[in-house]
């Protein structure tokens, strides 16, 4: 089971934490994975869920612990480009990431071995999942 922490969040909401680089990397430096969410204006990569917040260089995105969440088409067909991990959904059920993982949208059912996206807004249970993708990765990972 591998533990992804939802745009960087360790014990719920927290817009202040939410997307934020350093943040991001602190739990990549910590071995925990993080879905960051990723747009492309200008020519250049931000984070934001809603909209480019912080400015980041490519090499960032780079990071084995990264998984993208391209949120614009420019975006997508930039991290197209890269050699890092990314994905596009909107409100799919389900898609399937560029390193063939499944990643079941929030509430949906779940098959053996996907990603469960927020299970804790939906009292799943994940023992058949690969992995859970969510607010509260402190409730997965001591220290935090």
């Amino acid at each position: 089971m591998i533990y992804i922490s939802h745009r960087g969040l360790i014990s719920g909401s927290n817009k202040n934490l939410e997307n934020n680089p350093d943040q991001i990397t602190y739990l990549c430096q910590k071995n925990i994975n993080v879905e960051v969410d990723v747009r492309l204006y200008k020519n250049k990569f931000y984070l934001g869920h809603d909209e480019p917040v912080y400015k980041i260089d490519e090499k960032f995105l780079l990071n084995n612990k990264i998984w993208c969440h391209a949120k614009n088409f420019e975006a997508l067909e930039a991290l197209s480009n890269l050699d890092c991990h990314y994905f596009w959904h909107q409100e799919d059920d389900y898609t399937i990431t560029n390193k063939g993982f499944i990643w079941v949208y929030p509430g949906k059912p779940l098959l053996k071995n996907c990603i469960s996206v927020l299970p804790e807004n939906f009292k799943k249970d994940t023992t058949k999942c690969y992995g859970v993708c969510t607010d509260y990765i402190n409730r997965y990972i001591d220290g935090l």
